[in-house]
């Protein structure tokens, strides 16, 4: 049966603009996203300021796009699920990874030894920051790909990453639904490697516009079509299939912003013929709010059987 946004593109008084929205939306956002950073920063804004203005940017324009070209009118946000996604968007996603940055800078200058200069040259600074940019990407994903594969498989890791899983329905805010413990062990992987390397500060906050601008995309509620970069991308066309509720279709599409490690590992899944049905854990009836999540991992009365395959125990 067509949904209602398929009979609303079919309609020939549909505009121009709604029929390309899902075909620009997001190159134009990503590409738009970045070039601001880096004029903001040309033009003396500090470097939080530019950082967290493009993001909060592109949390507004992905926010009216799911307005005006949702993937699914039933995978409106309630209230409820507004009000739990975001706490952990200001408390998992905000103040956890600053304290995370706070105590590792601490600790590095406890233990290196005065004058180390090791710190500050292994990253090569020295390259322009766009191929610093690509090879954050390429080495934190391969990390994540790994941990995301482990935490599907490992029944201790898959109970803190279920949390993650839980919603039926998947719209931007939710991008930032993870326990805080899957939290700290991801900056460990995908930060801190960075700052022990001595990636410099701005490498840094391109690589954090980058994550979030196509964080909000991958878990959005809009209907995109993303063409070849279905091949290069985590897309949200992607990700919906690693939400599903089927395990043979959820164990899929592990990339965190590339998909290129899912190709080469041959865990990429894109079915042509048609779209995801149900999302969510295979098990109904896991709490859904804030505090209740904080505590689901450490419930014995919660499946804690990890989503399929290999138990790697």
């Amino acid at each position: 049966m067509a949904t209602e946004v398929q009979l609303r593109r079919d309609d020939k008084r549909i505009g121009t603009v709604d029929r390309l929205l899902p075909y620009v939306s997001y190159p134009v956002v990503m590409i738009g996203g970045v070039t601001l950073h880096l004029l903001l920063l040309e033009l003396g804004l500090p470097l939080l300021a530019s950082t967290y203005i493009t993001a909060f940017l592109g949390m507004a324009t992905v926010t009216w796009l799911e307005l005006r070209i949702p993937h699914e009118w039933a995978w409106k946000a309630k209230p409820e699920d507004v009000k739990a996604d975001l706490l952990f968007m200001l408390v998992v996603q905000g103040l956890l990874p600053k304290a995370l940055s706070f105590l590792a800078a601490v600790s590095l200058i406890a233990w290196l030894p005065m004058g180390s200069l090791w710190i500050t040259t292994l990253w090569p600074r020295e390259l322009p920051i766009g191929i610093q940019l690509v090879i954050m990407i390429l080495a934190a994903d391969f990390l994540r790909y790994w941990f995301h594969v482990l935490s599907h498989h490992h029944s201790f890791f898959w109970r803190f990453h279920a949390v993650h899983h839980s919603p039926e329905k998947l719209y931007w805010l939710n991008v930032g639904r993870f326990h805080p413990v899957e939290k700290a062990l991801q900056f460990f992987l995908d930060a801190l490697p960075f700052i022990v390397l001595g990636a410099g500060e701005n490498a840094l906050a391109l690589y954090f516009v980058f994550y979030a601008l196509n964080g909000f995309f991958q878990h959005s509620n809009v209907e995109l079509r993303m063409g070849f970069l279905n091949w290069v991308i985590s897309s949200a066309e992607l990700h919906r299939w690693h939400h599903s509720r089927v395990i043979s279709e959820s164990n899929s599409n592990f990339g965190n912003n590339i998909i290129i490690w899912d190709i080469l590992f041959r865990t990429r899944f894109f079915p042509a013929d048609r779209k995801v049905a149900e999302l969510g854990l295979e098990r109904r009836g896991y709490p859904q709010d804030f505090i209740s999540q904080m505590a689901t991992p450490f419930r014995v009365d919660l499946d804690a059987t990890p989503t399929s395959g290999v138990n790697l125990d």
